[in-house]
């Protein structure tokens, strides 16, 4: 089948870089020995073996990488996908080859020739990274392999995959034309494959081409067509690749999973729903927000409760309920950044302006900055929030947006954040309007559905930037 040509096209692929990082190692080596290269002093006497293994160690693991991420689309040409490799590549290779430097206390091997070596690898697998699996694909899925397919379905459905189908040729697609109830012209420009009749043609066609692999652009209408076309492919030693086109049909993605040897669908992944990934993100929100807490809440209390004092005299904190995982309401806190008056729920469900009276001086600047976020730290240490997560709404507003946008108490799956994926993209700020509930939700939602802790390392990055030289749309 097409995904084991890939794979296998992508770990030959390895096997090559792995040679070619393994000759360039002793190449180099060679040629500093003996053609002195100025400022790398190697002495002939070093024992070079352990960090050759290292940085084929590091290419053996960089494997792994390139089949299970790379291979479905890897024999398509991009320079820029190929450095990023390269780079992961050269890191993994520069981790093994520093750790056992600094295990072994080896003080005797040049660390230049090391560093330029890495510099080498990264061009050299940069480049073949990019240029090595168009040409393996040429050389490997010639005429004796190519793939005759026949597909299967509507005119429409073909046009939706022929992407992808252009996409599979370099590994052995050899589109030989459509069988559907619905006839089209042979030279049609959004299709151009030729019409070779309705679906009870398919044993006709196998008969009398030489088809290698039948493609059924939609899901069988019933039993009876599913039976049929299974029978024909095995009567004929064809092989039947079947395109589900259920997210169209329940209009939603849907995401496949296997319990015990059944499938099911489900509307997006939980990374998180895994106890180990939830006790690296605690991990991470006690890790950040502990030194905040014993370090900095204290001393930015005792500033923000002076200014209030000479600004807006009243309560330090702004303390009111939010819902947090599974809808559970919790009291966030907030440094007050306005003048203090009687508590009027339909009040503080308006959202604050930019011109907002409500707002004095001190606590433009908070919100602006977002220090009057910095309480919040203390509901990620008591794990009523997160670093980083969705950002929770007013009751009200929560409501108003649940009616405005599908999807939205997805978010309640995981715990709220200081941050999230939306507020370091830029959407911050007071909404205005149903689009920007409906983009928020959006990457709430992506972010739910692809969590990983380098995500989080990379969100609370860009949220520390934005304090520092905060957007047009802080205020």
């Amino acid at each position: 089948m097409i995904d084991a040509r890939a794979r296998g096209l992508a770990n030959i692929h390895a096997a090559i870089l792995t040679l070619f990082v393994g000759v360039l190692f002793w190449a180099w080596a060679y040629v500093n020995l003996h053609f002195h290269v100025p400022y790398v002093h190697m002495n002939p006497y070093e024992n070079l073996v352990p960090y050759f293994l290292c940085a084929i160690g590091g290419m053996l693991l960089s494997a792994r990488d390139v089949s299970r991420h790379l291979a479905a689309r890897f024999h398509l040409p991009d320079l820029g996908r190929s450095a990023r490799l390269a780079f992961r590549q050269v890191a993994l290779m520069a981790m093994l080859i520093f750790s056992t430097m600094f295990a072994t206390q080896d003080h005797s091997v040049s660390r230049l020739f090391l560093g330029t070596l890495l510099v080498w690898c990264w061009l050299g697998l940069a480049l073949l990274n990019a240029w090595v699996p168009g040409r393996l694909a040429r050389v490997i899925f010639q005429k004796g392999h190519r793939l005759p397919t026949v597909f299967v379905g509507t005119p429409a459905s073909f046009a939706k995959v022929r992407e992808w189908i252009a996409n599979k040729e370099p590994l052995g697609i050899d589109p030989v034309g459509l069988l559907s109830p619905e006839t089209f012209s042979s030279d049609a420009e959004s299709l151009s494959v030729p019409w070779l009749g309705a679906l009870s043609d398919l044993p006709r066609v196998l008969r009398e081409r030489p088809v290698g692999q039948v493609v059924m652009l939609e899901l069988p209408g019933s039993d009876e067509e599913a039976s049929r076309v299974i029978e024909a492919c095995r009567d004929h030693g064809c092989r039947l690749l079947i395109h589900s086109n259920i997210e169209e049909r329940y209009t939603q993605p849907l995401v496949p999973i296997t319990e015990e040897g059944r499938h099911f669908y489900t509307l997006q992944e939980e990374p998180l729903e895994d106890p180990l990934n939830r006790l690296i993100k605690r991990i991470f929100d006690i890790v950040v927000a502990l030194p905040v807490v014993v370090l900095v809440l204290p001393l930015l209390c005792a500033w923000v409760a002076l200014m209030q004092a000479i600004q807006a005299p009243g309560p330090l904190f702004h303390a009111r309920e939010r819902r947090g995982k599974q809808g559970k309401i919790f009291c966030m806190l907030k440094f007050r950044s306005m003048f203090a008056a009687p508590s009027d729920a339909a009040a503080e469900s308006m959202q604050a302006l930019s011109v907002d009276q409500r707002i004095f001086p001190f606590g433009r600047l908070m919100r602006r900055r977002s220090l009057d976020e910095f309480p919040q730290f203390w509901n990620v240490l008591v794990g009523e929030m997160s670093i980083v997560g969705p950002r929770p709404y007013m009751p009200l507003l929560d409501e108003e947006f649940r009616q405005q946008t599908q999807g939205y108490l997805i978010r309640n799956l995981v715990k709220p954040g200081i941050t999230g994926l939306s507020q370091s993209l830029g959407f911050r700020g007071a909404v205005l309007e149903e689009e920007m509930v409906r983009r928020r939700v959006y990457w709430d939602v992506y972010y739910i559905s692809h969590w990983s802790v380098w995500m989080d390392v990379q969100i609370t990055a860009k949220t520390l930037l934005q304090v520092i030289s905060p957007p047009a749309t802080a205020f």
